[in-house]
């Protein structure tokens, strides 16, 4: 039996093989989801994936399961809260954030019927780009397509969704394929 082939990334912590194998490039199109890593990816932001992949189920707990409608009721008080919680990275400026870009994804469920048709809208037929990977130097840290929809977003009020964060939030959700060429999550 020959071994099973991953890409690098994920090591041999039990967590982010998980994640690696389960979830990261696999196509999301339900807006729970999305919205769920767009907090987890704003969260991110300075920090290691598996930082916040070990607190995810404390964002879950302090989000209200990722109820964008709840998130985005969210008011001073519940701020207070989430600064207060050991559970999630307590940094003002992101628990701010994900309230804000709570009601701005609202907003564009309004405006496109869904969060998941306006971003996977920027995509060619809507599908997901998969691409040669070989060595894991071969993964941008952004694309002229993650500049563009962090533009567009940033346009819209959203903080903490540069063009790094926006190819992150890409990998996650299987908006691009980025698993190297050969491994069992290709």
């Amino acid at each position: 039996m020959t071994d099973m082939i991953r890409c690098d990334w994920c090591g041999n912590d039990p967590l982010y093989i998980k994640y690696h194998d389960e979830e990261w490039g696999k196509p999301v199109y339900d807006d729970k989801v999305l919205f769920e890593f767009l907090i987890l990816e704003g969260a991110q932001a300075g920090l290691s994936w598996i930082t916040i992949l070990r607190r995810r189920e404390g964002y879950r707990k302090a989000f209200a399961d990722f109820d964008v409608q709840k998130v985005a009721a969210f008011d001073e008080k519940d701020a207070e809260r989430l600064m207060n919680d050991a559970g999630i990275i307590r940094n003002r400026l992101k628990v701010n954030a994900a309230i804000s870009n709570a009601k701005l994804f609202i907003g564009i469920q309004e405006e496109f019927g869904s969060f998941a048709d306006y971003i996977w809208g920027f995509l060619p037929g809507k599908k997901p780009l998969v691409n040669a990977i070989k060595t894991m130097r071969d993964i941008p840290a952004r694309t002229e397509l993650s500049d563009a929809i962090s533009k567009d977003m940033k346009k819209r009020g959203f903080k903490f969704f540069g063009t790094t964060i926006c190819y992150a939030h890409m990998q996650a959700t299987g908006m691009v394929n980025d698993h190297k060429i050969g491994c069992i999550s290709r």
